[in-house]
């Protein structure tokens, strides 16, 4: 038997130094004798740390957190490419626990024989329905009611109309997972669907009853811009001043993707502006939002913090299939949703991975 060393990345962990989210997966490594899994301590929040919440976004994995591991599961902390300056060592696999990897340096991954892979699935419905939760919420002005009935001002009821969506037109930015996952939720709602996703399958998309188009004319046309695509170096504030100034003033933002997608300042601005009716965001350009944010001091906008999607159904999937990806290489197999698919064929990546082929049997 080889022994196979997980390092978890140490925001996984509460102030009590247990998991913060229930059994990620700790039961099935538990399962598995030719396993040995710890946390990276050093990355946890203290009892009483409140200071660790406006940093944790900003953790990094270093080159010492991975000098003794063969697998590491990534919540947060940036995986930079300096966290290779000694080497991989015994490195073979990350697991990204989630969808999105763009605090990781895949090129560095792939360079260091590293295989980097994620859980695109596990998420897609979980924020699929949150941006329907969005388009509802703000569609029947949610916010506003609910003030109306704590303050007790009854008389304010007829200055709040909301609307249906039905009918409507609905924009989505990238048609992946969990675009996909939404169009299928909207289905009832008879809405007419647009998407602006370059490398999506046009035969695919017309089976969905979805056009494909351009932003420009997504961001004219729709009643609801919901944006759900990968944030990549290139589509950094993709979303800029121009389009947000193409939107209907009835028409409604839907953020829950990545904040760095999006101008910000631009959207602010347009919200101040009454360009737009309102929008609804679970993610920002930076990270914990300022309580002093312009955005929080605007009227119609809903704010959550990064975190709508994360219900404990997601939890528990991401958590099985960390686990199950670490199983698989703890045998010497390949995990299922390798990113870097390039790397499988390095010699110094198979040869790392063939180190393990002898706990088969286990």
């Amino acid at each position: 038997m080889r022994l196979f060393r997980i390092a978890y990345t140490g925001d996984f962990l509460g102030p009590d130094g247990k998991s913060a989210y229930g059994d990620i997966g700790m039961s099935l490594l538990d399962a598995a004798p030719q396993v040995r899994y710890r946390f990276l301590t050093e990355q946890a929040p203290r009892p009483g740390e409140l200071e660790y919440y406006q940093r944790f976004y900003s953790l990094e994995v270093t080159a010492e957190h991975i000098a003794d591991v063969d697998g590491l599961v990534v919540l947060r902390p940036w995986v930079k490419r300096h966290v290779f300056s000694r080497g991989a060592g015994d490195l073979v696999v990350i697991g990204r626990s989630g969808a999105g990897y763009d605090k990781v340096d895949v090129a560095a991954c792939t360079e260091n024989d590293v295989a980097l892979f994620n859980t695109p699935m596990a998420l897609n419905h979980a924020t699929a329905s949150t941006a329907l939760l969005f388009m509802l919420a703000l569609a029947k002005r949610l916010p506003q009611h609910e003030r109306i009935a704590r303050l007790g001002r009854w008389d304010l009821q007829t200055a709040e109309h909301g609307h249906e969506i039905e009918g409507r037109t609905l924009g989505i930015v990238g048609l992946g997972h969990s675009g996909r996952e939404l169009v299928r939720l909207v289905a009832s709602f008879r809405m007419r669907v647009l998407a602006y996703s370059p490398h999506a399958d046009p035969a695919q998309a017309a089976a969905l009853g979805v056009r494909l188009t351009t932003l420009e004319e997504l961001c004219h046309e729709a009643d609801f811009v919901s944006v759900h695509s990968h944030l990549t170096p290139e589509k950094h504030r993709m979303i800029r001043a121009e389009h947000l100034r193409l939107m209907k003033p009835t028409a409604y933002f839907v953020n829950v993707a990545r904040g760095e997608l999006v101008d910000q300042a631009a959207l602010v601005e347009v919200l101040r502006e009454k360009r737009i009716a309102g929008a609804a965001l679970d993610v920002f350009e930076h990270e914990p939002l300022p309580a002093d944010d312009p955005l929080t001091k605007l009227d119609k906008v809903i704010l959550t913090p990064h975190w709508n999607c994360s219900t404990t159904d997601v939890w528990r999937a991401t958590g099985q299939a960390m686990a199950q990806g670490m199983l698989r290489a703890s045998r010497g197999e390949i995990p299922d949703n390798v990113i870097n698919k390039e790397v499988l064929e390095r010699r110094g990546f198979r040869e790392k991975l063939k180190r393990f082929e002898e706990n088969r049997s286990m």
